[in-house]
C-alpha cells in the first residue's frame, strides 16, 4: 500500500511518466530489496527493445540493455507475455547478463525476475529486477508486488500516451484553424486573393494530377518557381524530389553533363560517374527555369528525353529510364525565338502542352498589402528586427508601379528593413526609399535593346528586358570591364545587364 501511495504522489507532480516510474523502481530497491530495476520498451521506428527507465544502473549499463524480440529472458517475456523467474542467473543460459557485468553483482546467488508490461491488452515491454536468494520474504510475495508495479507502470504509460495523443490532436486542430484562416491569402506559399492569381492557381490544381508538361509564362519576377513548386505539391509526386534548374546560369560546356549526367572518364575532370538532374528528379518534378536559354544541341537531347522517357549520360552507352514531370518557365517570346531559329518548334509544342500565364503585379495590385506584410514578417524574422509600416506608408507602396513584379517588391521590403532608422516607417520614409531605389537606365534612352521596343515603364524604372545570351561580344565585355576598373557590377550596368548575366557571358566566352 505504501508503494502505491508514493507512486501516486509522483504522478501528481507532473505529466512526465519517467519520474514516477523511476520512483517506483527506487522504492522496489530501497524498501523491498528488488535491485537494479529496469523498464524495457520498444524504441520508436525500430524492432529493438531497450532500457528506457532504470534505478541502480549506470548510463553505459542502460545503453547496453538492448534486446530483440525473444532474445534472452527479457525478449522472451515480451514475445510470450508470461513472467519469467530465473532462480540462479549463473546457471541459467538464457540470462544474457548484457546490462550489468556479473562482477558488479553480489557474489552470492542472484535471481532475476521479469514481467510483461501491457497497454490496452498489448505487450509493450517488460519490468525486470535482481533479487538476492537470501531475501527472507517469500518469492511469491515479491512476484505479486512486481505484478502491481507493472500494472502501475502500464497505467502511467497509458495515461502518457493518451495525453500525447490529445495534445497532438489539439495541435493539429490549431494548425488546421490557422490554415483555414490563411487559406484565402496563402496557398502553397503563394500570397494573394486577386482573381487573376486564383485563376492561375486553379489552373495549376486542375492539371496537377496529370503527367503533362506545363509551360509557365510571364514577366520576370512573377513567381514562376513558386508556381512550379505548387504544381509539384498539388500532384501525386509531392513526396518525390523537386529539382530546380536555372538554364541561364549554366555554362554551355556543362549543360549536357548537368542535365543528363556523365560517366567516369567522359571528359577531363570526370573522376567518377554522376547522375544528372533528370535522374535526380526521377519520380518527381523537374523545373527548367529560363528554358529559352538552352543551346540548340541540348534542345534536341531534351526533346528525345521528353519523347522516350530516357536519358543518355555523357560518355554512356546505355539509356537510363526516368519518370519525371517537366515544368518549364520563360519570360521570352518563344515563338519569336523559333522564327529566329533559336528554339526548336517541336520542343516548344512538347513543353507547351499546358500553358499557364502568370499575372504581373500590376494585374493583382490588391494583393500588394498582403505581400508586403508577408515579406516584412520574413525579413524581420531573418534579421531579428521589428520594423513596421504606417497605413499611409503601405498605401504609398501599393500605388507605386512595380515593373519588376514580386521579386522587386520583395527586395524593396528587405532593403527598408535593413536600412530603417526607426521601428515604424511612415510615408515620408517610404517615399525616400522609393526615390533611392530608382535605377537609372544603363544605356542611352535613344538606343533600343536589340529587338525589344522601348516603353515608358521600362525607361522610367530601369527594368532591363530580356536579352539573348549572345547579346554582347568578347571585345564589348572586356571594354566595359576595363572602363569600370575591373568592377563586374559596374561593367554589367554599362551594358544594361545584371552582374549574373554579365558573369555568365564571360564564362560562356571563356573570359572568366
Amino acid at each position: 500500500m505504501f508503494l502505491i501511495q508514493e507512486v501516486m504522489k509522483q504522478i501528481g507532480k507532473g505529466l512526465d511518466p519517467g519520474l514516477a516510474i523511476r520512483e517506483t523502481l527506487h522504492l522496489l530497491s530501497e524498501i523491498l530489496g528488488l535491485n537494479r530495476g529496469r523498464v524495457v520498451l520498444k524504441e520508436p521506428d525500430s524492432d529493438v527493445y531497450a532500457i528506457s527507465h532504470a534505478y541502480g544502473l549506470t548510463r553505459s549499463e542502460m545503453a547496453r540493455g538492448r534486446y530483440a524480440l525473444g532474445e534472452g529472458i527479457t525478449g522472451r517475456v515480451i514475445a510470450h507475455g508470461q513472467p519469467v523467474i530465473s532462480q540462479n542467473i549463473d546457471r541459467d543460459p538464457s540470462f544474457l547478463g548484457r546490462a550489468v557485468e556479473r562482477a558488479r553483482l553480489p557474489q552470492e546467488q542472484v535471481s532475476f525476475l521479469a514481467l510483461p508490461i501491457r497497454i490496452d491488452h498489448k505487450i509493450v515491454g517488460a519490468l525486470g529486477c535482481h533479487r538476492l536468494r537470501r531475501n527472507p520474504r517469500a518469492l511469491a510475495d515479491d512476484v505479486t508486488i512486481l505484478r502491481i508495479a507493472s500494472t502501475l507502470i502500464s497505467q502511467l504509460l497509458t495515461l502518457h500516451d493518451h495525453i500525447l495523443a490529445r495534445t497532438r490532436a489539439l495541435e493539429e486542430q490549431n494548425q488546421a484553424l490557422a490554415r483555414a484562416l490563411e487559406s484565402g491569402r496563402a496557398r502553397y506559399g503563394i500570397v494573394g486573393t486577386s482573381p487573376p492569381l486564383l485563376e492561375a492557381i486553379a489552373q495549376i490544381e486542375r492539371v496537377a494530377a496529370s503527367n503533362a508538361s506545363v509551360l509557365l509564362l510571364g514577366a520576370s519576377g512573377t513567381g514562376k518557381e513558386l508556381f512550379a513548386r505548387a504544381l509539384h505539391l498539388a500532384s501525386p509526386r509531392r513526396s518525390k524530389p523537386f529539382v530546380k534548374v536555372n538554364c541561364a546560369a549554366i555554362p554551355e560546356t556543362l549543360f549536357e553533363s548537368e542535365l543528363f549526367g556523365h560517366q567516369r572518364g567522359a571528359f577531363t575532370g570526370a573522376l567518377e560517374a554522376r547522375a544528372g538532374w533528370f535522374e535526380q528528379a526521377n519520380g518527381g518534378t523537374i523545373f527548367l527555369d529560363e528554358v529559352g536559354e538552352l543551346p540548340l544541341l541540348l534542345q534536341t537531347k531534351l526533346l528525345r528525353t521528353l519523347q522516350e522517357g530516357t536519358v543518355m549520360r555523357l560518355g554512356g552507352r546505355q539509356e537510363v529510364p526516368v519518370n519525371v514531370r517537366v515544368v518549364a518557365a520563360t519570360n521570352r517570346d518563344l515563338r519569336t525565338a523559333i522564327a529566329r531559329g533559336e528554339f526548336r518548334e517541336d520542343l516548344f509544342y512538347r513543353l507547351n502542352v499546358i500553358p499557364v500565364a502568370l499575372p504581373s503585379l500590376s494585374e493583382r495590385r490588391g494583393d500588394i498589402p498582403d505581400l508586403v506584410v508577408s515579406f516584412l514578417s520574413r525579413a524581420n524574422q531573418e534579421n531579428q528586427t521589428n520594423v513596421s509600416l504606417t497605413s499611409r506608408a503601405l498605401e504609398l507602396i501599393v500605388q507605386h508601379p512595380w515593373p519588376g513584379n514580386i521579386r522587386q517588391l520583395s527586395n524593396f521590403v528587405e532593403r527598408i528593413v535593413l536600412l530603417a532608422a526607426r521601428p515604424v516607417l511612415d510615408e515620408k520614409d517610404i517615399a525616400k526609399f522609393l526615390a533611392e531605389s530608382a535605377i537609372e537606365p544603363a544605356i542611352p534612352l535613344a538606343t533600343p535593346w536589340e529587338g525589344v521596343p522601348q516603353s515608358p515603364s521600362i525607361v522610367e524604372f530601369g527594368v532591363r528586358p530580356y536579352m539573348r545570351a549572345g547579346s554582347h561580344g568578347a571585345d564589348e565585355l572586356r571594354r566595359a570591364l576595363s572602363e569600370s576598373a575591373g568592377n563586374k557590377t559596374r561593367a554589367a550596368q554599362r551594358l544594361g545587364l545584371t552582374e549574373r548575366q554579365y558573369s555568365y557571358r564571360l564564362r560562356k566566352l571563356g573570359l572568366a
